[in-house]
């Protein structure tokens, strides 16, 4: 029988709430050394001066079927959130806390409790610090591509969690339109998409045309770079009981 490969993921506490009632299905994250395309149109990764042509060397499908940091079809994923343990343990670190402990997760205000009850809710600790314990969400890859980010569908937006909405004046706009994963009113510091340019004068989020610009505007939101258009690794999933 073939061990089942566990690896962790981190989501933002929005990902994590989309993801029980099956708004998210996938997630997109660039490849940490970006392929090529050589003269002959042959996909390459490498060292830039690897092969003759100065571009890396030409791979195989194999690339996403053994090369994906994330895994393959039928490896799991357990999900890395932000964490709160209780109060009177602040001071103890994360590998050496009991595994009866109470914890909280503030994407959703959830509690796992299998011995003592949280008296009062300690620190915010980080996803990264978060141990195998105390996850409480596991997913199993269905299918790993690798494609250029604006390739993206306007389905595959949908299943990276944006949705339609029509939140009217909470907007502080007409509000019918595409939402990335979040919530909408007011969040300072978003931009909009306005035809081929980012309007970063925008003061708060916006409800955009297509699910592809809600993405785009996630994407940036997080951090990248959509103009860019890197490769990533395209990673869908199902969740799974632990």
């Amino acid at each position: 029988m073939i061990a089942i490969k566990e690896r962790s993921i981190l989501f933002s506490a929005p990902m994590v709430r989309a993801i029980p009632d099956g708004r998210k299905t996938v997630t997109r994250r660039p490849v940490k050394v970006q392929p090529h395309i050589d003269a002959s149109g042959n996909f390459c990764v490498g060292r830039p001066n690897y092969g003759q042509d100065g571009h890396g060397k030409p791979v195989t499908k194999h690339f996403i079927k053994d090369c994906c940091p994330y895994g393959k079809p039928g490896d799991r994923l357990w999900v890395r959130e932000t964490w709160v343990a209780d109060a009177q343990v602040d001071a103890v670190a994360p590998r050496d806390l009991s595994q009866g402990e109470p914890i909280q997760y503030p994407a959703d205000g959830a509690v796992r409790q299998t011995g003592c009850s949280m008296i009062t809710p300690g620190k915010g600790r980080p996803s990264i610090h978060m141990p195998r314990w105390t996850s409480r969400i596991l997913l199993e890859i269905t299918n790993v591509r690798v494609e250029r980010l604006q390739d993206i569908s306007e389905d595959q937006a949908k299943a990276e969690g944006c949705f339609f909405t029509d939140y009217g004046q909470e907007c502080f706009h007409g509000g019918t339109g595409w939402k990335d994963v979040g919530i909408c009113p007011a969040q300072v510091g978003h931009r909009q998409r306005t035809g081929w340019a980012w309007d970063k004068t925008t003061s708060h989020e916006e409800c955009l045309g297509t699910p592809r610009w809600a993405f785009a505007n996630l994407w940036n939101a997080n951090g990248g770079d959509w103009d860019a258009d890197p490769w990533v690794w395209d990673v869908e999933f199902k969740r799974v009981t632990p």
